[in-house]
């Protein structure tokens, strides 16, 4: 896949092309079952299948005091958008000169003029240019203008059996649409096997190992500690059964970055030992060899055991560190994720 980060990037004369617009956040099973579609339609044209997205999300940009937590990080939506079979991504900087653009203007600099749009595929509450007043009539109507057509695509939902509206499973509601708001109030409640449900895949985070305070390695569990600047939205408190996965950094062939490794992942503020900084931290199972500072990781959380609570004391602590350790095996003991 392609990824562009401004049309200047777009090779000269490319298309025609099938293009999307939004922004993707967690990439979840909706917007996977409409890009699958969309590329599959593109092939049957013989046209590229191209997604145009934006960064940051509008929401940090016109409000950023109450914008929500994002589910991934740029590199993680590029890398999850690139699985959908797109041909391209044109990821573009999204500030508020950018959002005084008319509808008009940002159709035709960006999708006709720079991807030789011949289709864009919307949904019905699809909203574009300054102060959004581009809407689905908005876009038909430029479809008819400058020779492209529209296609409305309808939010996907999960498939509803009798057995499912009967005795739904934790974390999937049978009428609801999949979204990023779903999975970000399952993660805020710590459910995360739901929010994989929904997402199709593992809830994950993105960032490099720091130094902590060395307590997990002076109690016999050495951990990664992600800088707090991770990215991927981090789920409420609590001990996760999940995986890390270090990544190779450009140059450095020991950084194996097909390793899956199975790990008991914490996040919290350490209450038994004061803390007041909340921090992801990652234990790698039966592993105390492992040099990962200042390497890049990601955390995908599978389930979570247990709530973050405060020990008396520290014998206390380390005994019920090794049963979650046991459990983390129980949980993860079927097959490591896909890479």
């Amino acid at each position: 896949m392609q990824r562009w980060t401004d049309l200047a990037d777009v090779p000269s004369g490319y298309g025609p092309s099938v293009v999307t617009i939004g922004n993707f956040d967690g990439v979840h099973r909706g917007h996977v079952g409409v890009l699958e579609r969309m590329v599959g339609d593109a092939r049957a044209a013989g046209v590229r299948a191209v997604a145009v997205t934006f960064t940051p999300h509008p929401s940090q940009v016109h409000r950023p005091d109450t914008a929500p937590p994002l589910l991934t990080g740029d590199a993680d939506r590029l890398e999850l958008l690139a699985q959908t079979g797109l041909d391209a991504v044109l990821l573009l900087e999204y500030t508020l000169a950018f959002a005084r653009q008319t509808a008009e203007e940002f159709v035709v600099r960006y999708l006709v003029e720079g991807l030789a749009a011949c289709t864009v595929v919307v949904g019905h509450d699809v909203r574009f240019g300054r102060d959004n007043a581009g809407d689905l009539t908005t876009m038909i109507e430029l479809g008819r203008t400058y020779g492209f057509t529209v296609e409305v695509i309808d939010d996907v939902a999960p498939v509803v059996s009798t057995a499912i509206v009967a005795a739904p499973a934790p974390g999937v509601a049978p009428h609801r649409r999949w979204s990023s708001t779903w999975v970000r109030e399952l993660l805020e409640a710590g459910d995360v096997a739901g929010a994989a449900r929904v997402l199709g895949r593992p809830h994950r985070m993105r960032g490099i190992v720091v130094h902590g305070d060395a307590r997990g390695r002076e109690l016999g569990f050495p951990t990664a500690n992600l800088a707090q600047d991770a990215t991927g939205m981090v789920p409420a408190d609590g001990v996760y059964a999940g995986w890390l996965r270090p990544l190779r950094a450009p140059g450095d062939p020991a950084a194996e970055a097909t390793d899956v490794l199975p790990a008991a992942i914490s996040v919290g503020t350490n209450p038994t030992f004061e803390g007041v900084q909340r921090r992801v931290e990652a234990y790698v199972l039966d592993r105390t060899d492992l040099e990962l500072y200042d390497r890049e990781v990601v955390l995908e959380f599978v389930a979570m055991l247990r709530p973050t609570v405060r020990f008396d004391s520290i014998d206390a602590l380390v005994g019920q560190m090794r049963l979650d350790v046991e459990r983390v095996r129980d949980v993860l003991a079927p097959a490591p994720p896909r890479g």
